[in-house]
């Protein structure tokens, strides 16, 4: 019975050793899926940058130049603007100026309206 007793908890080991080698090999299988999904989620995360940079700069470059043709039409539309109120003031200044002349120097005396003259009580 001793005998049978021994080769019973001999095979108990060697099933445990086995069972730990499966588990071994499970916990390493786990880890070398776990790093093969971190590299490809890296490469999708990397390729997916490179296409939405990719998608920037195209769009970028396809409104750059209608910004350049905004900036350049406004500028030539400030220009006729700044030229056409220069050539109104050049054209109107003598008038102006004799106007403001012509006010600050004629003096008409009048009584102010407030003014009471005499004795009105």
């Amino acid at each position: 019975m001793a005998a049978s007793n021994s080769q019973g908890i001999q095979t108990l080991v060697e099933a445990e050793k086995e069972a730990a080698k499966i588990v071994q090999k499970a916990r390493q299988y786990r880890i070398d899926r776990l790093k093969a999904a971190r590299t490809e989620a890296a490469k999708e995360i990397e390729d997916l940058k490179a296409q939405k940079n990719e998608e920037f700069h195209q769009f970028e470059t396809e409104h750059a130049g209608s910004s350049d043709q905004t900036f350049a039409k406004i500028t030539t539309e400030t220009e006729v603007k700044l030229q056409q109120i220069q050539e109104a003031f050049n054209k109107h200044k003598a008038v102006v100026i004799e106007r403001l002349l012509s006010v600050v120097t004629t003096i008409e005396p009048k009584l102010h309206p407030n003014v009471k003259v005499g004795d009105q009580a």
